[in-house]
């Protein structure tokens, strides 16, 4: 069953449509690959599915044990390589409210966002470089 439909517009731009919501995404080439990085790059998106697949893993776990990340934040950074030209690190710094997380739910967090989906799904050469802030 077909999850995204993406129509390509000319001009290095693409129009994904998610099947379900009807919710759209416009790409653009980034600046350093001809286009003029006017929306998300698709590279942009792969750093953005990572953080965001991270945040939403942490809210499932955290709801099933009782507490919450409400307000947690994420940044993310790619880092490009060449030959070929790729992804070859995300950054990731995750940000959570001062909620007096416990040890044992700051470890829930941790184990958590390190087995979401989408990081499980990256090849294991991109390197994901992971970090923790707890608000105090």
């Amino acid at each position: 069953m077909e999850t995204v439909k993406t129509v390509y517009l000319g001009e290095l731009r693409t129009e994904a449509t998610h099947i379900q919501s009807g919710s759209k995404i416009i790409t653009d080439a980034p600046t350093d690959n001809h286009g003029r990085g006017e929306y998300f790059s698709p590279t942009d998106l792969l750093a953005t599915a990572l953080g965001s697949c991270m945040l939403t893993i942490a809210g499932i776990s955290a709801n099933t044990h009782g507490f919450s990340v409400d307000g947690a934040t994420v940044s993310t950074a790619k880092l490009m390589g060449t030959n070929p030209r790729r992804v070859v690190e995300v950054i990731v710094e995750l940000t959570f409210p001062n909620n007096g997380y416990s040890a044992k739910e700051r470890a829930i967090i941790e184990k958590s966002v390190r087995e979401c989906p989408v990081a499980n799904s990256l090849h294991p050469d991109l390197k994901q470089s992971i970090s923790f802030i707890f608000k105090e």
